[in-house]
């Protein structure tokens, strides 16, 4: 069946994406126990403290231009104008840059009040203090990798897009795990994330030139009507992803103030767990986005059952390989978490690991309907899932500290699965809205 819905460099493609997605897992199992062996709960708590700094910190300058990069690179390559990719990806990477200058500002002046919000002391304090200045020329440097990977993506190699990050991953660990041996301590997670993205940034320009000879960074590059273009779609993005990206960072400050910074990686490693076994399914879909948009270009009848039969596709994947493999991972969480964590091992995990795996479930089922409606081009409907998303969250975690005084990993997981259910229910709605108009009406579809 995949033979005949989709070309052999988009079959490439996607599987390339749901084998990085398996060997990242793998990754991620090696990870987690070696830098809690070294650091131990609290001190790792730190750390994914600031990468919640810096996570708010990449929702704040993003404006939704990675995915417009993409999307606009390949209409320009499609078309062989080197210079509209050239104008694209300068324009991007100046307003990015732009854009998170004024993170690292706020890094720089407020980074006490930034520390107070977490409510860390003593020597906690004391390493993230130290750090934070850091973290904010980090955010910087990161936009300027994901610009050139979205190139990539937008040249049609979305394998390379996925195997350079892996690989640079791969060396990250490999010097952190190093530098940690010899007792450098927190300050190796960071070393090895600037060694990570610049690997990334000096790979990425390499295949880039190599598949098509460009030039970035040069004042002829700058056109105003492409930089509309890009903030056009951009900001369509933007404004729906911005409210779901602060989900996560929200239920983590949350638990830093009113439930302990040890319950923090509790957190992470569970609902990351589950994100990361969410992605063996959804990663392959990644790739799907620009094809349903030329599909839709088309306006035929034809175009219009193909966007419904790669729908139907994602969905019989979901049903029938993703909902038995989250069932037996369910059952078997408790066992393979004690010979995952050994030592590390928390009573608290398993229920919440089950927990997260029914929030991601959830959003599992929504991914057809979130790529048709990407793929149509009605990136605002995303506005109003973020506004369930985020402000359900907000909402509903809020008003149980409220109501019980206190707040945990489990409470945080019930709340989850209740605003990811009401936003996937809405993205699944508009989706069908959009794929039973009569061909010739759908271009004509008013958000």
């Amino acid at each position: 069946m995949l033979r005949k819905l989709f070309s052999s460099q988009l079959r490439i493609n996607m599987i390339s994406g749901t084998m990085v997605t398996f060997a990242n897992i793998g990754l991620r199992l090696v990870m987690y126990p070696i830098y809690l062996h070294f650091l131990g709960y609290e001190r790792y708590g730190v750390w994914l403290i600031l990468t919640t700094v810096l996570s708010f910190l990449q929702i704040g300058g993003n404006l939704g231009i990675e995915p417009a990069v993409t999307k606009l690179v390949a209409e320009e390559y499609g078309r062989k104008d080197t210079h509209g990719i050239q104008s694209y990806v300068t324009i991007a990477i100046v307003l990015l840059t732009t854009s998170s200058s004024l993170g690292l500002v706020i890094v720089l002046f407020l980074k006490t009040q930034i520390i107070s919000a977490f409510k860390l002391s003593g020597n906690n304090a004391v390493v993230a203090s130290k750090l934070l200045p850091y973290i904010g020329f980090l955010h910087t440097y990161i936009f300027i990798t994901r610009t050139l990977s979205a190139t990539l993506a937008g040249l049609g190699r979305m394998d390379l897009m996925h195997y350079i990050p892996f690989g640079s991953r791969v060396v990250s660990l490999a010097v952190t795990t190093a530098l940690l041996c010899n007792g450098h301590g927190i300050e190796s997670l960071l070393i090895g994330s600037v060694v990570s993205f610049s690997l990334i940034h000096i790979f990425s320009l390499i295949f880039i030139r190599r598949i098509v000879h460009v030039r970035f960074l040069r004042l002829s590059n700058w056109d105003g009507r492409r930089f509309r273009n890009l903030l056009r779609f951009g900001s369509g993005v933007f404004s729906g992803s911005i409210l779901g990206m602060l989900v996560s960072p929200f239920n983590k400050l949350m638990l830093s103030r009113y439930a302990g910074i040890d319950t923090i990686p509790v957190y992470d490693l569970t609902y990351e767990g589950a994100v990361m076994f969410r992605g063996i399914f959804s990663s392959a879909t990644n790739a799907i986005m620009p094809e349903i948009s030329r599909l839709y270009g088309e306006g035929t009848d034809y175009g219009k059952e193909r966007i419904k039969a790669v729908n139907i596709q994602c969905m019989k994947v979901i049903g029938y390989l993703a909902l038995p493999c989250y069932g037996l991972l369910m059952l078997i969480a408790e066992p393979l978490l004690r010979l995952w964590l050994r030592t590390k091992y928390v009573d608290t995990m398993p229920t919440a690991f089950r927990l997260m795996l029914i929030v991601t479930f959830i959003s599992l089922s929504a991914v057809p309907s979130h790529f048709t409606i990407m793929g149509f081009g009605k990136v605002r409907y995303f506005l109003m899932a973020g506004i369930i998303g985020a402000g359900g969250n907000f909402v509903l975690v809020t008003a149980y500290y409220v109501l019980t005084g206190h707040i945990s990993v489990y409470s945080l997981g019930l709340c989850l699965i209740a605003v990811f259910t009401a936003s996937t229910t809405y993205l699944v709605y508009k989706a069908h809205h959009l794929l039973t108009w009569r061909t010739g009406q759908l271009a004509n579809i008013h958000v």
